[in-house]
């Protein structure tokens, strides 16, 4: 059976992961009704990775002469049998969902597509962004796959984690940008306030880098603070990223305040969520950043210790329930008869 939704990213991680979250939360469930008992799964989106070659490149998601052919022969093959529902993420695949909206099928974009919104069925836009509209829905942060089960899993996969000293501490570095300019300055607090925060209270601190984390950080991170326990992870070399058993064991998660994604992800663990250095941030990430800690979602990493527990922050089943509605997409408990 071919899988009735598409994901349509430039795959770039943070992108992808987000659309495939949210295509597994509406996982089209006419499919799951023709297939209930049999003991056959449903079909897993299928993600196809583009990027447009120029001229269309430059000029996407804008329309140019010969669009079809802007992701290749085989993209431009498969638009003439369409799936029932593609979610596209990121300026390169809201072409694409455009295209894919033309040969008929319903079309959700996630993020800016930085033209009017009108060429989608639905636009999904993190809440710091300026865009708004009568098929925009706006989520505070960036859409992922972290809940309860999810959690569970992980805990499961890094059962070892339990052996940490608790207090447990993660340190999740991302990589200077323009809006979060890290540098050896802001390495140099956040490391103090660590080493403070262990001195008196204990535990265990693990860090955790990712693909954006300059050499320059983690080499200092790597080196600054090897006399505390716990976890360390900054390339393929130290072994399985652990960052799904980090997100679900620590008591304390820490993120540098360049990232969207995985403030998001934090939030969604329950954790006591703290931000290193929020001050630097600029522009959206500094408006995200304030509305997470309005809403006691996250604090900052200097903030007096936590007196009531963190809000839990989870967009998806949100959106996707609007989604639903919007869309009319057919609910799993609806008849398998039942069309959009």
């Amino acid at each position: 059976m071919a899988a009735a939704i598409w994901v349509v990213t430039d795959g770039r991680a943070g992108n992808e992961r987000q659309a495939l979250a949210l295509a597994r939360a509406l996982a089209m469930p006419n499919d799951a009704a023709a297939i209930a008992g049999t003991g056959i799964a449903c079909p897993a989106p299928q993600a196809w990775r583009l990027r447009a070659s120029a001229p269309w490149k430059q000029a996407a998601p804008r329309r140019l002469p010969g669009s079809d052919r802007a992701f290749g022969e085989a993209f431009r093959a498969a638009l003439a049998q369409p799936p029932r529902l593609a979610i596209g993420c990121g300026r390169q695949a809201a072409l694409a969902t455009r295209l894919l909206r033309e040969a008929g099928a319903r079309v959700v974009q996630i993020l800016d597509p930085r033209i009017d919104p009108r060429h989608w069925d639905a636009v999904v836009v993190p809440e710091h962004d300026r865009l708004r509209g009568a098929n925009v829905i706006t989520a505070l942060g960036s859409l992922h796959d972290v809940d309860d089960l999810w959690l569970a899993r992980a805990r499961d996969r890094f059962a070892r984690f339990a052996e940490l000293p608790a207090p447990r501490t993660a340190l999740l570095l991302g990589g200077p940008i323009r809006n979060a300019p890290l540098d050896a300055g802001w390495w140099r607090r956040t490391a103090d306030a660590l080493r403070a925060l262990h001195a008196r209270e204990g535990g265990s601190l693990s860090i955790c880098a990712s693909r954006r984390t300059p050499a320059w950080l983690a080499t200092a991170a790597r080196n600054d603070l090897t006399d505390l326990p716990g976890q360390r992870w900054f390339d393929n070399d130290d072994g399985e990223n652990p960052y799904p058993g980090l997100l679900a064991w620590s008591d304390r998660i820490v993120i540098s305040p360049d990232s969207v994604n995985m403030l998001s992800e934090a939030a969604a663990t329950g954790a006591d969520v703290r931000i290193a250095g929020p001050g630097i941030a600029k522009g959206r990430h500094a408006a995200f950043i304030a509305a997470l800690i309005d809403r006691s979602a996250a604090r900052s990493l200097d903030a007096e210790a936590a007196i009531a527990p963190m809000h839990v922050l989870r967009e998806l089943p949100r959106v996707a329930a609007i989604l639903h509605e919007r869309l009319g997409l057919v609910t799993s408990s609806s008849s398998a008869n039942e069309r959009p």
